[in-house]
Order: structure tokens, then sequence, then C-alpha cells
């Protein structure tokens, strides 16, 4: 794989739609995948692994003959970015249902997980407010109708 290739890579895999829409951040944004690849083509682990080990936030080792450990942060990258952006590549995972199960979760985990973190943060100190104001608009059981001049006379 050529320069030109590994760039288009790296811009392909970037989410840049992710990074100036005001992510709440989370404890738990710091991910570590597996990805496994098509045992019949070995060699291809070997060179995924060089490709994606020059990309900045992206932890790449290799755990088997073709299974690489990638660790990212969410707010950055995601697996179904890395995987589309290496399939357009010519590389091919596991197609077995467990792994196709295991990647279609965990692609809704991130999504929801970015999706619960574009939402913005409640402000702690103001909520009470709107209960109050809810309350004092809802007839309650607290609320005499009676005049304030018959309360006062007995």
């Amino acid at each position: 794989m050529n320069l030109e290739q590994a760039r288009k890579l790296r811009d392909a895999v970037r989410h840049r739609s992710h990074r100036h829409q005001g992510l709440v951040c989370q404890h738990d944004s710091a991910k570590t995948r597996l990805l496994h690849f098509d045992s019949l083509l070995a060699a291809q682990t070997e060179q995924v692994r060089q490709l994606l080990d020059g990309i900045d936030g992206l932890t790449v080792t290799c755990v088997a003959q073709n299974c690489l450990q990638v660790s990212y942060n969410l707010t950055e990258y995601t697996l179904a970015g890395l995987e589309k952006a290496l399939t357009s590549q010519g590389f091919r995972f596991q197609q077995s249902w467990y792994r196709s199960l295991e990647r279609a979760l965990i692609h809704f985990w991130e999504e929801t997980q970015l999706r619960n973190m574009r939402v913005p943060q409640r402000l702690i100190k103001k909520s009470n407010e709107v209960y109050v104001k809810a309350w004092e608009q809802h007839p309650h059981g607290d609320h005499d109708d009676t005049p304030r001049e018959l309360r006062e006379e007995r």
C-alpha cells in the first residue's frame, strides 16, 4: 500500500462529523475492539496492522494470525468507520454469523453512545424550577378555592 492510499484510509476512518458537535465527555469513550479478518487471507492482517499503526489516536496490536486489537476514542473513530475504510481498501473480515452479529451490536452501541454524547447536559441547578412551575400550574389537593376573606374570618 502506498502513501496516498494510507492518507485516504486515514481520512476515511476519522469522524469529522463528531468533532464539532459539542460532544459531552463520558468516562467510557475509550474503546478496545477486536478485528477478525478472513482466515484465508492471513497476510492481510499484517498489512492492516502496519497501515493502522501510523494513524494518530489508534493503537493496534496483533492478537492472533487473523486478529488485531484496536484501541481508540469514540469521539474520533468508530468500529463501523474503521470497517468501512478497510473494506474499501480491499480487506475482508470474517463473515460468520457470530462475528456479523457481534459487529452489528458494537455498531449499534457505539452509535447510541455517540447520539447520547450529542445531547446537551441538563443544568442541574435550574432543573427544579421547571418542576416548581409545573406544580403551580397543576391543580392539586393543596389548593383551597375558598376566597381569602372567608378563610380569615373563621
